[in-house]
């Protein structure tokens, strides 16, 4: 077992951080290291060029050894395009009201049972890329959060060895439209909007953190001002609890992602209430996994066709 508390079966040091990116109009994985980001996809054109199916084949270890073998002319000075570090997630789990203080600014009471909701993949943006504001509402918010990503089948599985299933960790903003998210007691409709949620920049292996993912800063900002300060140690429900949990209901598979829910100083409890509009940019960051950077962006009206001039008719 490594000293994190997970044994999933890594080959070598398991230490790695990895970022998904497009070059040349293609998807591709880079690992980072002392020289710096290595296109895998030159070192190692064998490997899958999808993190969840490096997690889900096991071969993590594999990327790492062709990362440090890697010559020169894999290197990347700098990416075209940052991605999601999982193009497709198979499960989105969400959870709110996770920390108390959130809880408490909140029309809400402390939950006594994780708050579990879903998102979908047309939600999710990378690093640098914009996330939208809906036309169709002016409440767009912020949510800085802990993502804990699955590195194994999990079914009925204990808390005590739920760390054990988890393989690494990264950063989310749960960018949520306030007036549609409480038309109903159900939050889908406020939280799947499309390119609303952001994602990255970095995947990172589970032995660089502390146990679970605890006692690491959460920060988000927005334009520069702090809005959110809390730390991982205050979730309600730990990762280990979330593991637990979720496994109960649902097999959860390698590449599924849990958002583990964010902390007080939303801009829906303010007063005056702050939303995100076009022209701001908000930050979250995570101590030891990264910034996760998104410039806000109005959503564009729908093109409309005009129809074809009609022709004059012809004089006999």
């Amino acid at each position: 077992m490594h000293a994190n508390g997970s044994d999933i079966s890594i080959e070598g040091e398991t230490l790695m951080r990895i970022v998904a990116f497009k070059q040349k109009g293609q998807r591709r994985l880079g690992v980072e290291t002392e020289d710096g980001l290595v296109d895998m996809s030159v070192a190692a054109p064998d490997l899958p060029n999808d993190l969840a199916e490096v997690i889900r084949t096991n071969k993590l270890g594999k990327l790492q050894a062709a990362a440090k073998k890697a010559k020169k002319k894999a290197l990347v000075k700098r990416p075209a395009k940052l991605l999601p570090p999982i193009e497709a997630p198979g499960k989105i789990i969400c959870v709110g009201l996770n920390y108390l203080d959130h809880a408490s600014e909140s029309p809400y009471e402390k939950p006594d049972y994780p708050v579990l909701f879903l998102r979908v993949n047309t939600t999710l943006v990378g690093e640098g890329e914009a996330m939208i504001r809906p036309r169709c509402s002016e409440q767009y918010d912020y949510e800085g959060e802990l993502v804990a990503v699955i590195g194994k089948k999990a079914k009925h599985v204990p808390k005590s060895r739920a760390l054990e299933y988890i393989v690494g960790y990264s950063v989310f903003n749960d960018g949520s439209v306030r007036d549609y998210q409480f038309k109903s007691p159900q939050w889908t409709s406020g939280k799947n909007f499309d390119a609303s949620g952001a994602f990255g920049p970095a995947f990172v292996t589970a032995d660089e953190l502390p146990k679970g993912g605890r006692g690491l800063t959460l920060q988000t900002r927005l334009n520069g001002e702090v809005v959110q300060e809390a730390n991982t140690r205050d979730l309600i429900f730990p990762v280990e609890e979330l593991v637990a949990v979720a496994s109960e209901v649902m097999t959860l598979e390698p590449g599924d992602i849990i958002v583990t829910g964010t902390p007080a100083g939303v801009g829906a409890f303010r007063k005056p209430p702050l939303w995100m509009k076009d022209g701001d940019v908000c930050e979250v960051e995570i101590e030891k996994i990264g910034v996760l950077r998104s410039p806000i962006k109005d959503e564009k009206p729908p093109k409309v066709k005009r129809a074809a001039p009609k022709k004059a008719a012809a004089k006999k």
